[in-house]
């Protein structure tokens, strides 16, 4: 606080800084006005507000999977890996040939936990070939020079994953098959929810901090974090540098596997443009906790679905807009511009020594 007394600060201050502190002040204020409306009219119950709070840590999960392919090639590259939310789609559009027969023949329902494992190991083997496809084309021939080409060609192999799924099986939605298991109501007090949505969360947060313990507590995870930080003097002290950025997306390509598979069986559907919004939500996710940071990711994820969940209904319903629920993209990028505007750095900025 001390520097707003100084005379050098206030003769610093410009243009855009003001305009910043206008923005700022007028987002703050759209908010609350819309919180306390939608607050004091008690449009929704309690029970509706667990309603969003669960489908938006479901949804959480699942970009906070993806967000971590976007952090760990960041952390090691330096740069974007643009392609990863077609990588994602991938693993559930390839998963979907297992689910189906094994749905159909009864196995799914008699053996599901069999079951889950053989389609999240196809979903993760499609996508991490893929991924490791994509790094040999676009980002290896790339590595010495700095230039846009990587980030380009990543763009472009996103459009030929896409078109490719869509000439081999057609654009129509395919729908997954419906396990009982899942679809089973639980009961917490006056709360319903179905079995999906934490099986969901757990699975997302297992999976997240099994990664996590890769990064941090194995050779391998050593060796990612001394690339990360610097990649010539990693290379100089023994680390073979090629094989951590494999290994960095083989890792990206198995948590897209997962988050494929979970998406699936939450909207039971698959189509070859399924992984274009859920990419762009994962790399705001990535953006907002922080890119680079694993943590920040998860935290990213989470934070996103469930802003993106109770947004709407929270802060929009209360300035009397129509249908709110239609807006939830915008709300979700909102926020992201937000934190941006408030915290450039993401939520939990970029911490050298956990870059992976």
């Amino acid at each position: 606080m001390q520097k707003y007394f100084d005379i050098e600060f206030w003769r610093r201050v410009t243009y855009v800084d003001v305009t910043l502190w206008l923005m700022r002040a007028g987002v703050i204020i759209v908010v609350v006005w819309g919180t306390v409306g939608t607050l004091v009219e008690g449009r929704y119950s309690n029970e509706q507000w667990f309603d969003f709070v669960m489908f938006g840590l479901t949804m959480g999960g699942i970009y906070a999977l993806i967000a971590l392919g976007y952090t760990m090639v960041y952390g090691i590259l330096r740069l974007i890996n643009f392609a990863h939310g077609d990588i994602f789609m991938t693993g559930a559009f390839t998963a979907y040939f297992v689910a189906n027969p094994l749905g159909k023949s009864g196995f799914l329902e008699e053996n599901l936990l069999i079951s889950m494992i053989l389609i999240c190991i196809v979903a993760m083997a499609t996508c991490i070939a893929i991924a490791l496809t994509v790094e040999r084309i676009c980002y290896r021939p790339f590595r010495a020079v700095r230039s846009f080409a990587p980030l380009i060609c990543a763009i472009g192999a996103s459009f030929f994953i896409q078109h490719s799924f869509r000439g081999m099986y057609g654009s129509a939605v395919r729908a997954y098959p419906d396990v009982e298991f899942f679809d089973t109501l639980i009961h917490l007090g006056s709360f319903d929810f179905p079995m999906i949505q934490p099986v969901v969360i757990f699975a997302a947060l297992g999976s997240m901090a099994g990664l996590y313990m890769i990064v941090m507590k194995t050779k391998m995870g050593t060796a990612m974090r001394a690339t990360s930080e610097d990649r010539d003097a990693a290379s100089l002290m023994g680390i073979d540098v090629n094989r951590v950025i494999i290994f960095t997306f083989i890792l990206g390509g198995s948590m897209a596997g997962i988050g494929g598979v979970l998406y699936a069986f939450v909207f039971k559907q698959v189509y070859f443009f399924m992984g274009f919004f859920p990419g762009i939500k994962a790399f705001s996710a990535a953006v907002l906790g922080g890119i680079g940071n694993i943590p920040g990711a998860m935290l990213g994820g989470f934070f996103l679905g469930t802003v993106e969940s109770v947004g709407p209904a929270l802060f929009l319903d209360g300035l009397g807009i129509v249908a709110p629920y239609q807006l939830r993209d915008l709300i979700a990028f909102t926020m992201l511009v937000m934190v941006l505007i408030f915290r450039p750095q993401g939520i939990l900025g970029e911490r050298v020594s956990q870059r992976a």
